[in-house]
């Protein structure tokens, strides 16, 4: 870990990250803060970026220009988001999860699979509470409904709701009638 990374981490932890969320009257400049923490910290941090109240991040991430990663949101490991991409609070995105093949030893000594990134396109808009597992790729200007466990990629402008997350309609075709 790089220098820059250590004091980008240290400041966001101990002060940025605890700050009012950014849509609170009481302004501080807490949305500059966590922006400039980010810059220190992420592999790629656009322009315009906004880091909410008590998300938590991996240095892998990459987030482009006008997007914003959700209060209490969890982010692990390589995800990359695209510009203009809305997060709504609560979201959890994994990178990875348990090996459980083996049957003979618990599953919590069995390590982890192989790191698989997330990939959000552009113009995204992300629900609240929304889960979204390792590999996962999802289109440009797709809406994802709160609350929804994404499992699969989402082709570009779907409109993706539940557990797990279905494709209930086409934001194209929808638009075209």
């Amino acid at each position: 870990m790089g220098i820059r990374i250590f004091f980008g981490l240290f400041i966001y932890n101990l002060i940025a990250k605890h700050l009012p969320c950014s849509s609170s009257s009481f302004k501080i400049g807490q949305k500059q803060l966590r922006r400039l923490c980010g810059k220190m910290i992420l592999a790629k941090c656009g322009k315009n970026v906004n880091i909410e109240k008590n998300a938590t991040f991996s240095s892998q991430l990459e987030i482009g220009n006008n997007s914003g990663i959700g209060i209490n949101s969890k982010l692990q490991g390589k995800i990359i988001i695209g510009d203009n991409v809305m997060m709504g609070p609560n979201c959890t995105i994994y990178t990875r999860n348990h090996k459980h093949e083996r049957i003979d030893i618990p599953m919590n000594q069995q390590g982890f699979d192989e790191t698989k990134p997330v990939i959000i396109g552009d113009d995204v808009w992300i629900g609240g509470g929304v889960t979204i597992l390792p590999g996962v790729t999802i289109g440009q200007g797709s809406i994802i409904g709160a609350c929804t466990v994404v499992t699969k990629n989402v082709p570009d402008y779907s409109v993706v709701c539940g557990n797990p997350g279905r494709v209930v309609k086409n934001r194209k075709e929808a638009n075209s009638l």
